[in-house]
């Protein structure tokens, strides 16, 4: 397949042939998408000083009951001013009580304050309710610090144009309303918290609208919290976390399916531009170089690394992610590290850095910014289909590195949900915690046989292992290996042969962890008349005992 830069002989074509993919290629979505139900009246809290904050609940007169919560000093002392403060919203209340803080969501706003020498909920002392459904916040800095704040809660500041907005918005949210649930959570794959012992926390990290939590141990998403960023099942090694609009896979058919096309109709490999929903959204037009293929999604960070290789991997000679202003900082510093560790891995295996991020003000100048991958190496398009996050993220790698150097090296960075196990055997009594502990069943026993087996393949460093282990024998090495043979097989981490019992030969222990029992225990006073019961099966132990006992029947009394 030829590979040829943008020229005005080809550009209309390659125009038409975008626009006829996307219109004959859909993102297949549930039919019935799960939802989470807000339901409202219309009671509002305004916060900030009481002169704006009496002015703006003037304006809101149309809306349930209003409640002021006055917590900074009058803005102006003009007379005019204060003349219009003063017979603005006459029937709303002003409180001013210490804001403590605030938590909920459209429709549940629970509002705390100092009150009599203790707390209260303010919608109950205010309008005689459980809940505030609504808060227009004016304060000089938002009462609530979160990067995405949450539905119903509109912070405007001092800023005229902003307050207007949210005065008009605030009236269309009287009534029901329904929000896609976003995400769902596997407990049965999650690596947070296994057998009593604390593992991978990397979802809590990445949250911008702190909506997970860990509760009792089990990682929880609150659905009406959640903007649907996407940033915790990016950063989810196990796939415990997905998205479900859409779901990682239908995603994947679908970058597949595009790229496929894209490269029958136009005969040259495309670039796919992934850019959010709303402002992201805005910044694309038909003016895009024909050989873009723009993907919309949520947020950016809906798409992962997995979804990154694998359209490289099927076709696609290049991947932008648009990240803009609307962007949360936290999104953003995902992005970052995610885009760094793909260069990285394309760089060991010797292709080109085909991933980048680019801001809204570079929109104008893609032609120019695409015109280099125009004449990198052609990729001949993979045949693998995509299964689960992390044998579609290693099936793209391994396709991409056997169209470049083959390599056969590990990739050594920190802090990546990749890489291997080590056991020093010398002290290993194969007791197999571990395994127990294991999510994702990186490592298995023996069956039978004392042993402890490894696939790399599976390993998501998150820790359960190590921290499970009672002789702290096992060390974790986080790395990208490219020998796909080495990181696929089983490894034997460990194996020796089973200890068989004295008296009946059955196979009960490991050789050396009788041997341990022995150092450990055999000078107790339980064993030491007998430590030959240490190296039998628990039946026999049983009946060596009691026949010890008939010979002798007054021991039952010592």
């Amino acid at each position: 397949m030829s590979m040829h830069l943008e020229t005005s002989d080809n550009l209309a074509h390659l125009k038409q042939v975008r626009q006829q993919v996307l219109g004959q290629t859909q993102i297949l979505q549930n039919l019935i998408p799960p939802t989470v139900s807000y339901t409202t009246e219309g009671n509002v809290l305004i916060i900030g000083p009481e002169d704006l904050a009496r002015l703006a609940a003037d304006k809101l007169a149309n809306m349930g009951q209003r409640a002021i919560l006055a917590n900074e000093s009058i803005t102006s002392q003009d007379e005019d001013h204060l003349e219009k403060v003063m017979s603005a919203a006459e029937d709303v209340e002003s409180y001013y009580n210490k804001l403590i803080e605030i938590k909920g969501f459209l429709g549940q706003f629970q509002v705390k304050v100092e009150h009599d020498n203790g707390t209260a909920d303010l919608s109950l002392v205010a309008i005689r309710k459980a809940h505030f459904d609504l808060i227009l916040d004016l304060s000089q800095a938002p009462c609530i610090n979160l990067e995405m704040l949450p539905p119903g809660y509109f912070y405007v500041g001092q800023d005229e144009a902003k307050l207007m907005d949210a005065i008009a918005q605030l009236p269309e949210l009287i009534g029901e309303f329904d929000k896609p649930r976003y995400v769902k959570v596997n407990s049965d794959i999650c690596a947070h918290h296994r057998n009593g012992i604390d593992g991978c926390n990397r979802c809590l990290n990445f949250c911008p609208a702190d909506a997970i939590a860990s509760v009792d141990h089990k990682i929880e998403i609150d659905p009406y919290l959640c903007h649907g960023a996407g940033s915790c099942t990016n950063a989810c090694p196990t796939g415990a976390i997905s998205y479900d609009l859409p779901t990682p896979q239908a995603l994947h058919s679908y970058l597949n399916k595009l790229v496929t096309r894209f490269r029958s109709a136009a005969q040259t490999a495309p670039v796919i531009l992934f850019h959010d929903a709303s402002l992201g959204a805005s910044l694309i037009g038909d003016e895009l170089p024909g050989a873009i293929l723009p993907v919309e999604l949520e947020e950016i960070t809906v798409a992962s690394m997995d979804h990154w290789m694998a359209a490289l991997a099927w076709g696609a000679r290049q991947i932008l992610v648009l990240n803009t202003e609307a962007t949360a900082p936290t999104l953003t510093q995902m992005l970052n590290g995610e885009l760094k560790l793909a260069n990285e891995i394309l760089d060991e295996m010797g292709q080109p850095q085909r991933v980048s991020v680019i801001e809204a003000k570079q929109i104008a100048e893609l032609a120019a910014l695409i015109e280099p991958s125009a004449s990198w190496p052609v990729i001949v398009p993979g045949e693998f289909a995509a299964t689960t996050k992390r044998e579609t993220l290693y099936a793209a790698i391994d396709h991409l590195n056997s169209q470049a150097a083959s390599t056969d090296a590990c990739l050594s960075k920190s802090n990546i949900p990749y890489g291997k196990v080590s056991v020093n055997t010398d002290n290993c009594t194969l007791c197999l915690s571990c395994v127990s502990t294991c999510p994702t069943q990186a490592l298995t026993d023996g069956g039978d046989k004392p042993a402890l087996y490894f696939v790399e393949q599976d390993c998501v460093q998150c820790g359960l292992c190590e921290s499970a282990c009672p002789e702290k024998v096992i060390s974790l090495t986080p790395q990208i290996n490219f020998d796909a043979a080495a990181r696929q097989s089983r490894q034997t981490l460990n194996e020796e042969a089973p200890f068989e019992c004295i008296r009946c030969g059955t196979p009960f222990a490991t050789q050396s962890m009788v041997q341990r029992m022995l150092d450990v225990v055999g000078g107790h006073s339980a064993f030491s008349a007998n430590t030959e019961r240490l190296k039998m099966c628990s039946d026999c132990r049983v009946k060596d005992m009691f026949e010890d006992i008939l010979q002798d029947p007054e021991k039952q009394l010592r």
